[in-house]
């Protein structure tokens, strides 16, 4: 029989006007939305603990628990399973995060609609857009199915009670920002809010073992909008990333309980929808019967994945006593670095040139493995002597000017090679590159000098 608990001593208690935090004592900011002057008493707080109650059902030896209930269930887009682990979980909850107009929505409907062929009901409420609009985005990429239900609601309880009639197997919330709860006080997508619709949807998704995405929306800093909770109450979070003006849109698992979170899956964002992109190599380098100076082929490694990319540079004589150094889809600091090392330590000059560095495709590049590509696209377009074709190089490059070893040399000289590449420049290690593919010729190089020295003469 239950038995109650004794409470604590009555202490006054303060509110945060804006989002409803509660703490004992004033402070002028508010712990959770930041936000300065709104903490305002609300009289007196009693602290109290919660009694056991009966148990509804025994636990039971972990032996004898089913997994075959947990099992993965593929979506029907193979990228989106390959940064899941293998598909979704019966009542997993996962967050889909990223900035207005990169294609969540499209992404997720398309995901629906697939899934619904397979014969499984799938609910889609959308807050966002009416029911009409969302049909005709869906019937634009083809996202029709007869087990796809649409429902246009911004009332949880209202969501809720769709959830209770349909009986998904999957459910869309499109997005948890724009639901609000009628028992909460304060806007939708305010802080309380957030974490009310949230708590009610997963709770309904463990209880019903009804795999669930959220949409979420991020801040200007690119941070998950809503309360931190937010992430850690959901089992998975995705985040949707992809320049505005480039098709090319990258999913990333930032947490993920079921799966690896160091695979990356590639999207092309078109006007007929999303198509998932096996390869994506080839958004990503130039194609030209003559060989130019200035480019350089690398492979940079997302995640697991080893993509192809090329950098491209450009010099000219700069007018202006300081000269301009613009890069784009490359870190400027570390171009900086790099034209510094070419200049002290292989004898480049570059003092009196204007430099231009980008990427094709729109791709972002940060591994510190392209270094050695960018040395050689700039020291290329300095001697205006194109490097030779079917080459690619990657390795770190330090300010010493030597050029440093990098995980994965094999993997990325495999995929090189599957691409019809046949030269490497790598950086020289202990154990090798490993085993070399038939026909595929590979050179390690200890020092920047001595790759200039191998390829420009």
């Amino acid at each position: 029989m239950a038995t109650k608990t004794s409470r604590a001593a009555k202490a006054p208690g303060y509110k945060c006007a804006e989002c409803g935090w509660t703490t004992v004592k004033w402070v002028g900011r508010c712990g959770e939305c930041q936000a300065w002057g709104t903490v305002e008493e609300t009289g007196t707080t009693v602290a109290r603990t919660t009694a056991a109650t009966t148990v509804l059902e025994a636990a039971r030896p972990i032996a004898e628990v089913d997994a075959t209930t947990a099992a993965f269930l593929p979506t029907g887009v193979d990228e989106l399973d390959r940064v899941l682990g293998g598909g979704v979980v019966p009542g997993a909850v996962i967050l889909l995060a990223g900035e207005p107009g990169v294609g969540k929505s499209t992404l997720l409907l398309d995901v629906a609609a697939k899934f619904a062929r397979t014969g499984q009901s799938v609910l889609y409420v959308t807050g966002e857009e009416s029911a009409a609009q969302v049909k005709l985005r869906a019937e634009r990429i083809d996202a029709i199915a007869d087990t796809l239900y649409l429902s246009a609601e911004t009332d949880l309880g209202q969501a809720l009670g769709q959830v209770e009639k349909v009986e998904p197997k999957l459910l869309v919330v499109d997005s948890v920002q724009t639901l609000s709860s009628a028992d909460v006080e304060g806007s939708s997508g305010g802080v309380s809010q957030v974490r009310e619709v949230a708590a009610s949807i997963i709770a309904a998704a463990k209880r019903r073992n009804m795999t669930t995405l959220l949409v979420g929306h991020v801040t200007k800093d690119g941070s998950i909008a809503g309360p931190r909770l937010l992430e850690h109450l959901v089992d998975v979070v995705c985040q949707f990333e992809g320049e505005r003006h480039s098709r090319l849109r990258l999913l990333r698992a930032v947490k993920n309980r079921y799966g690896p979170t160091d695979d990356v899956g590639c999207f092309d964002l078109n006007e007929d929808g999303i198509l998932g992109l096996a390869d994506p190599s080839g958004l990503f380098v130039t194609r030209t019967k003559d060989p130019v100076s200035g480019t350089c082929i690398t492979v940079t490694m997302e995640g697991r994945r080893p993509l192809l990319a090329e950098v491209q540079s450009l010099l000219a004589e700069s007018p202006n006593s300081q000269p301009r150094r613009a890069t784009s889809g490359l870190d400027s600091s570390r171009v900086a670095m790099l034209l510094a090392v070419l200049q002290q330590r292989a004898g480049c000059l570059l003092h009196k040139d204007d430099s231009y560095v980008a990427t094709v495709g729109g791709v972002k590049l940060s591994e510190p493995a392209t270094d050695l590509a960018v040395a050689l696209a700039v020291a290329s377009a300095k001697a205006k002597k194109p490097l030779p074709q079917r080459l690619i190089a990657f390795g770190e490059v330090g300010l010493a000017g030597e050029v440093r070893p990098v995980p994965g040399i094999n993997q990325r000289i495999q995929e090189a090679h599957r691409l019809g590449f046949t030269h490497a420049v790598v950086p020289s290690s202990h154990n090798g590159p490993g085993p070399i593919p038939s026909g595929f010729s590979v050179r390690e190089v200890g020092h920047l000098a001595e790759a200039l020295s191998l390829l420009i003469s």
